[in-house]
């Protein structure tokens, strides 16, 4: 429990306590600092199941046996995604709060369910323990992706057809990727903002 506390709980609640000093610092650098944590996530997993692996997991854990672990995974999170999405309409939640109930109430953290992983169990044992973590893990990032395409599509207006959504998805891009398309084509863009604005002085002046 010391353990836990101290690689788990120590660190969350040094976090926010020194969130009214590092919050504006952490917000300005949160690409470089997203790839620290999610490299950190990475590595933790990728030593704990790598020793496992080294310790003969496949050998224990038979392709029959790892199927049946794929459809518990399946089963258990098409039961939790249908408990969520009925308490949340039943409880009258709007949309919004409808996707954060269903995403949040399905979600697991390896970032600490591995390391409490590798602290309660010993050796090999800790990559077996953490096999059914990473199995569900898969398995509700492909589903999620679907839910909130499908999401997306359900909250825009039903009449606006396909042109809104196109421009939405435009609206929505990597600014940087539009940044570099515009600069390499900087003459015909000039061009065409350069006949808008003469439409509108024209507007402008009717």
């Amino acid at each position: 429990v010391v353990k836990i506390g101290v690689q788990l709980l120590l660190p969350f609640a040094a976090g926010h306590a020194l969130r009214p000093w590092i919050g504006d610092w952490v917000a300005r650098r949160q690409r470089w600092l997203r790839v620290v944590d999610q490299g950190s996530i990475l590595l933790v997993v990728y030593t704990a199941f790598g020793a496992a692996v080294l310790d003969g997991l496949w050998r224990v854990v038979p392709a029959s046996a790892l199927a049946q672990l794929v459809v518990c995974c399946v089963v258990l999170l098409a039961l939790v995604l249908l408990a969520t999405t009925w308490l949340a309409r039943v409880c009258g939640f709007d949309v919004e709060d409808e996707i954060t109930i269903v995403f949040c109430g399905s979600k697991k953290s390896m970032a600490t369910g591995v390391p409490m992983a590798q602290i309660i169990f010993s050796g090999g044992a800790a990559g077996l323990a953490i096999l059914p973590l990473m199995v569900f893990h898969q398995i509700q990032l492909m589903v999620c992706a679907v839910m909130a395409r499908r999401y997306a599509e359900r909250r825009q207006p039903a009449l606006a057809g396909q042109g809104l959504r196109d421009t939405t998805r435009i609206a929505a891009s990597d600014p940087e990727l539009w940044i570099q398309i515009l600069g390499a084509n900087a003459g015909p863009v000039g061009e065409v903002l350069r006949e808008f604005r003469d439409e509108l002085d024209g507007v402008i002046d009717a």
